[in-house]
């Protein structure tokens, strides 16, 4: 366990697709995020895209790396001048498991190869890989981990880094010790986690679809379940070695009232997927989610590098200079709280 002493002072980050709409031009979302005193952005694929039908003047295929990495290069510039580090591409998704030889196989592959050309283009040196939620993948975790060992192997000789991270809905890897486990089993020196606050707690301690808000288990009474979530935080802080950890994202959730359904939706999509996709404020507004437990285990692994903003509010309708700025105050009031022992 490791001590803070003094205040906290971390690297700070903001995902580009939690500012503003999808739509929003991409250079108004980077001044709000620079103004508001942070140091580098997630970039996310959607907003990569949307900025290259507006650089081309037409809609960009998402296979079109071509033309991808050419606008790219400009939004390269665009966080030069904005004093903005480009930490990470993002989501990399569906990638690991597939059959040998079968089609989706064969475009995850190709897709990285494309997505390699845009991290050369953008200037990062990281791609983040969300844990599938196929539901068509392995539960093989040893298939899982020889699939991330092929795609750290093709970012090698570029020197870029692999950040593996658990998606609470995902088929076989939502926790944090399941993709903990992958990496480990990977086994390759430019692999490491994105932990988050939202899918560390979203899957041990809430459910969007019980009327509690609370993962609900037969047999196993709240405070059992209280008890083995901080259990599970503990062992985080003891088990995993800090530099494994790439960076750490942030964002709460509302308490879903009703209740979501427990099915999928009509693209096959979990009911924490959905909670995911538009219900996750900034922390300390409005949510419900032991945000500060959850990033004070990280911190006790001996972590101090890159706090990131990843969040998806589906009420947050405000200015973009000013939720950036409430933001940055989230993000201070967090670090001063998690920073307390």
């Amino acid at each position: 366990m490791s001590a803070i002493n003094g205040p906290l002072r971390v690297p700070t980050c903001y995902a580009s697709c939690s500012i503003g709409s999808p739509t929003d031009p991409l250079p108004a979302k980077l001044d709000s995020i620079s103004a508001a005193g942070f140091d580098a952005i997630e970039l996310s694929f959607p907003d990569l895209r949307n900025f290259a039908n507006t650089h081309f003047k037409k809609e960009i295929a998402e296979n079109d790396f071509d033309s991808l990495c050419t606008a790219g290069k400009e939004v390269k510039k665009l966080c030069a001048d904005q004093h903005l580090k480009i930490l990470v591409l993002q989501p990399f998704s569906n990638f690991e498991g597939w059959p040998e030889g079968s089609p989706e196989r064969k475009d995850a592959f190709e897709r990285a190869a494309g997505w390699i050309r845009i991290m050369q283009a953008v200037g990062t040196d990281m791609l983040q890989v969300g844990s599938s939620d196929s539901p068509s993948i392995t539960s093989s975790f040893q298939s899982l981990a020889s699939d991330l060992a092929a795609l750290a192997d093709l970012l090698a000789p570029h020197s870029f880094r692999l950040a593996y991270e658990n998606w609470c809905w995902a088929t076989h890897t939502p926790t944090w010790r399941t993709v903990y486990d992958i990496v480990r089993l990977a086994n390759r020196p430019n692999i490491g986690l994105c932990l988050d606050t939202f899918q560390t707690a979203g899957s041990e301690w809430a459910d969007p679809t019980t009327s509690s808000g609370l993962l609900e288990s037969p047999g196993v009474s709240t405070s059992q379940m209280e008890h083995d979530f901080k259990k599970s935080l503990e062992e985080m802080s003891k088990t995993i070695p800090p530099a494994m950890i790439y960076f750490l994202q942030i964002s709460d959730a509302y308490k879903m009232d009703p209740p979501m359904d427990k099915g999928t939706d009509e693209q096959g999509l979990r009911a924490r997927g959905r909670w995911s996709h538009d219900w996750r404020p900034l922390p300390f507004q409005g949510g419900y989610l032991p945000v500060v437990e959850v990033a004070r285990a990280v911190l006790k692994t001996g972590y101090r590098s890159w706090f990131s903003m990843e969040v998806f509010d589906g009420k947050e309708k405000g200015d973009m200079g000013e939720v950036a700025k409430k933001a940055m105050q989230a993000q201070e009031q967090l670090m001063r709280e998690a920073a307390e022992d």
